[in-house]
Order: structure tokens, then C-alpha cells, then sequence
């Protein structure tokens, strides 16, 4: 018997709606509403590419030479984005993750991660997935069960999807500021996206395009909500962050595999910035026994 690439498959239901999870990785593999994708996910027998539908914890996006200082200590991680020499997207994404609950339209998932060499704290993570009428909503918790502080931040990796291309979609983003980075996609520093081609704040055509971008400064509607809409032949989808995730990283995906490319557009919750094991910026100090929570989701 074959198993498949990514571990269990739990399928979540909600009328037309449909989304898959799997255990590897508490990973969104699939979301679609009738025959439309809303993501662009990976087949069964495929493991999560791009960092597709991942789970980015507990440091988002990359930290500069796996190196960072920590109440008087320096610890290492290993560089596992070889080429440019960083530490990327955090500790569990390929971690098997148990199953707490399960009903048909809600999953919640969980594991313990434990000490290791670079991070010799202890996490008592969850996650939970649930379909409504309006959508995807998706919250995460973790919880500090060791004996020290510890850093923390937390993102998530979907790609978003409505037309064939990136290309062809017209992009709303909220946010007042970007993130210049450098050769090795390291934060540089911060600006305003006025007058820049990274200015979405009113809905514009994302064309040719490349992004590999960090927004902050997000503007909320009155939930408290900041939302990113990707519009296409008469389709949409949003994606919603709520207070929790100041930032937002958003990759047209062009340095994927060929066929992979600008297929789908990355939008990504992220609680802190790039570099923030370093930076600071966004970086959550969890004591023994306090936890954080946050909430992010999809609105087809």
C-alpha cells in the first residue's frame, strides 16, 4: 500500500466548499468551492513545494545565517536555504502533527516541539481548520511548556489562486510601507509604498510584476481585520489577517520550478518580520506558561 507523500489526508466539507489537510506539516494541500481552486495546492502523491499551504513556526520567512543571540546565548540552526545562507521558515513543516479534533468541518491538530540544537526551547502548538458560510478560518496557539523564555513568531504559506496567471489578476493590499531587502532577501529597510510599484492600496493589475515582498503598516477595517483581495475573470478571493499578524509577505512565485511559476500568489500572515530571531521586529518574547494566538483565513 502506497502512503501518501504527505502523511493522513483529513478532508474538511461545508456544502461546495472542500479543503484537505495533512498530517505532514498541518499543511492546507486543497481548498476548492464546486471546481474552482482557491488555492493552488499540490496533488496527493506530491509533498508541499514553495512551501505550499505550510505552517511557519516558530520564525517566519528567513533568519540571516541560521545565527541569532538569545539571553546571553548564541545559537545556531541549520541553513537549510543553502544557496543564499539562511535558517527559512521554522521548525515543523515537516513535523508530523497529531489529531486533537475532528468533526466535518473542523480539524484541530497539535504537537510538542521539543529542544534541539538552535532552538532548546519547548512549544505545545495547535492549529484548527474550519469551513463556514463565509469561508476559511484558520487559528493557531502556541504555548511556552518549558522551563525559559523563549523567541517566537508564527506565519502561514498559502497560495492564492482565481485566473491561469499571477499575471492576469488585479491585487488589493492594504498596507502604507515595504520592505526593501537585499540579494539574499534580508530586511534592509523600511518605506512607503507611495509612488512605488508596490503601492495596491487601491485595486491595480499585478501584470509583470515581481513580488517577493514584505508589507507592514496594514490598514484594518472596523473587525480589526486587514484584507487582500486577488480578482480574476469575474472571480475573487480574500485573504484576512486579524491583530496578531502585523505583516504580510506576497510571492508571484517566480523562482519556482517552470511549470510552477506565477500559477499562484503566495499571501502570507506573518506576526513578525523577516530576520525577526535578529531584528527584533515583531518578535515575541514567551515566557514559561504564556501563550499567543492568532487567527488568519480565506474568503472565496
Amino acid at each position: 500500500m502506497n502512503i501518501p507523500a504527505s502523511g493522513d489526508q483529513y478532508e474538511l466539507v461545508h456544502g461546495e466548499q472542500r479543503a484537505v489537510v495533512t498530517e505532514v506539516g498541518a499543511t492546507l494541500r486543497s481548498y476548492t468551492v464546486g471546481a474552482r481552486d482557491v488555492i493552488d495546492g499540490f496533488e496527493i502523491d506530491a509533498h508541499a513545494d514553495g512551501g505550499r499551504g505550510q505552517v511557519l513556526v516558530p520564525w517566519p520567512n528567513r533568519l540571516r545565517d541560521g545565527r541569532y543571540e538569545w539571553d546571553g546565548e548564541t545559537q545556531q540552526l541549520p541553513l537549510d536555504e543553502v544557496a543564499l545562507r539562511n535558517a527559512i521558515h521554522g521548525l515543523v513543516r515537516w513535523r508530523n502533527w497529531r489529531t486533537l479534533e475532528r468533526e466535518p468541518e473542523r480539524l484541530k491538530l497539535g504537537l510538542h516541539l521539543f529542544p534541539q540544537p538552535g532552538y532548546p526551547f519547548t512549544l505545545a502548538l495547535t492549529i484548527a481548520f474550519e469551513l463556514g458560510d463565509l469561508g476559511l478560518s484558520v487559528s493557531t496557539r502556541a504555548e511556552n511548556v518549558g522551563a525559559r523564555a523563549c523567541p517566537y513568531g508564527v506565519g502561514f504559506h498559502p497560495y492564492v489562486k482565481v485566473g491561469a496567471s499571477v499575471d492576469t489578476g488585479t491585487l488589493s493590499l492594504p498596507a502604507r510601507s515595504v520592505l526593501r531587502l537585499d540579494e539574499r532577501q534580508l530586511p534592509v529597510s523600511w518605506g512607503p509604498v507611495d509612488g512605488t510599484d508596490w503601492d495596491f492600496r487601491e485595486p491595480r493589475a499585478i501584470g509583470a510584476l515581481e513580488l517577493d515582498s514584505c508589507f507592514g503598516e496594514l490598514e484594518r477595517g472596523g473587525d480589526g481585520r486587514a484584507r487582500v483581495k486577488l480578482a480574476d475573470e469575474g472571480a475573487s478571493v480574500t485573504v484576512w489577517l486579524a491583530e496578531g499578524f502585523e505583516y504580510l509577505m506576497v510571492y508571484s512565485g517566480d523562482t519556482l520550478a517552470p511549470a510552477r511559476r506565477r500559477q499562484g500568489l503566495a499571501v502570507e500572515p506573518m506576526s513578525c518580520a523577516p530576520n525577526a530571531f535578529q531584528s527584533g521586529e515583531g518578535l515575541i518574547r514567551l515566557e514559561p506558561g504564556q501563550a499567543h494566538e492568532a487567527e488568519w483565513g480565506i474568503e472565496p
